[in-house]
């Protein structure tokens, strides 16, 4: 009987993966809570499972503005996750100058991610003082219009092709009963949204000069006055929205209530889940269809320090497991993001995302606001921005003014 006990043990020993005798629970900390964002992140959680170690699930409510400082609070107070989703860019800044956050360098160094990983500045956004602190896992472009088939059929108008055609469709809408633009009371949607229409009317070069170049000038000029009048539209055609979370704003266009709405590429993961096909049910028009030009920020994972060896080396092998083949294309087609990798396969991508790969090939690229601004100036954008799509009284003139200030002031 012993005998047969031993055979069974070394048998189970055999068939089980690699590491899996010294199987690591890690605790990733996200914000992925839509359908579409869980799909995604259920495709992370079973190629790290397959590695023998264990992904504990720590997803936060309530999108980044609501997980980013709980997750900040557990780091600083000694309470450290496994790993951690940010966005690329400065979010992290102060928790690597304080020593908080793991150096990744010789992951990367290892795996070659200098040389796999585009644009570099996905790359340059994880390195501070030579040093590489997160994995970049996709790229995630703002600038986006979805738009519902359905509800301009029923409207009688032509689904538009541009911004300044929604904006004209928008009483034909209204008149159907349908809200011409959905957008969720999360200060970040307002914030992002206002990012969108500066590139598709103001253009790249002003989009640098204000965000990059922290130009209070042109922030104050006519060509952002004209951005404001765009988001004065904006805040106009939105009314009555009446949601607050972002995935339940795309839900208003998935259903039909809503012609529209300026959200990223992610919103592809809540259209895919509802069954929509790109060209079909759902038109895209990236820049709005006047620009087509998209931002290269997306998620990024850092790794706290922590005290537990074997954690530790877990950590190393999530790094790894993120930026591997067959990760990135399952998670992405699921995410509705492109690849951070330039050497995967996605023959399997739909329309929209195909438009978004074609756009990056020919390098019609800026840099995020999270790449460009401090997570402080930020939020001052997000507060104003906020407080100007729900209140009607603020004039574009006197919101422009605060921008101006805030730019003026950025770092």
């Amino acid at each position: 009987m012993k005998i047969r006990i031993m055979a069974a043990v070394l048998a189970a020993s055999v068939a089980l993966p690699f590491g899996a005798a010294n199987a690591t629970d890690l605790e990733v900390t996200h914000w992925w809570t839509s359908g579409g964002e869980s799909a995604a992140v259920a495709e992370l959680a079973k190629a790290f499972d397959a590695t023998g170690n264990h992904w504990v699930d720590g997803a936060i409510a309530g999108s980044g503005g609501t997980a980013r400082p709980i997750m900040i609070s557990r780091i600083t107070g000694g309470d450290p996750m496994g790993a951690t989703q940010f966005n690329h860019g400065r979010q992290a800044e102060e928790l690597v100058q304080a020593g908080l956050m793991r150096d990744l360098t010789d992951v990367a160094t290892a795996e070659h991610w200098k040389d796999i990983i585009r644009p570099s500045s996905l790359l340059d956004s994880c390195t501070i003082d030579g040093k590489i602190y997160c994995a970049p896992v996709n790229i995630h472009s703002w600038q986006w219009l979805w738009l519902s088939n359905a509800a301009f059929k029923k409207a009688g108008v032509e689904v538009p092709k541009n911004w300044d055609e929604f904006v004209a469709a928008a009483p034909a809408l209204e008149k159907a009963g349908i809200i011409p633009l959905a957008v969720g009371g999360q200060p970040w949607q307002a914030t992002g949204a206002f990012d969108v229409l500066m590139v598709a009317v103001a253009g790249k070069d002003t989009f640098n000069k204000v965000f990059k170049d922290k130009d209070a000038e042109v922030a104050a000029g006519p060509e952002i006055a004209k951005v404001f009048k765009a988001a004065d539209d904006a805040r106009r055609m939105a009314k009555g929205s009446n949601v607050q979370d972002w995935n339940q704003a795309t839900n208003l266009v998935i259903t039909g209530k809503a012609g529209g709405q300026i959200m990223g590429d992610w919103a592809q993961g809540e259209f895919a889940l509802a069954g929509q096909k790109a060209g079909t049910d759902y038109t895209c028009l990236p820049g709005l269809g006047v620009n087509e030009i998209i931002s290269t920020g997306g998620d990024a994972f850092y790794f706290p320090l922590l005290k537990d060896e074997e954690k530790s080396k877990a950590q190393a092998v999530l790094a790894k497991t993120l930026l591997d083949p067959k990760t990135q294309v399952a998670f992405n087609l699921k995410k509705g993001s492109l690849p951070v990798r330039g050497d995967v396969d996605l023959a399997a991508a739909n329309d929209c995302m195909k438009k978004g790969l074609d756009i990056l090939a020919k390098g019609n690229v800026i840099q995020g606001t999270d790449q460009l601004l401090s997570a402080d100036s930020q939020k001052q954008k997000e507060d104003l921005f906020s407080e100007f799509f729900a209140n009607p009284s603020m004039t574009p003139e006197d919101a422009q003014k605060r921008f101006a200030g805030i730019i003026a002031s950025a770092d």
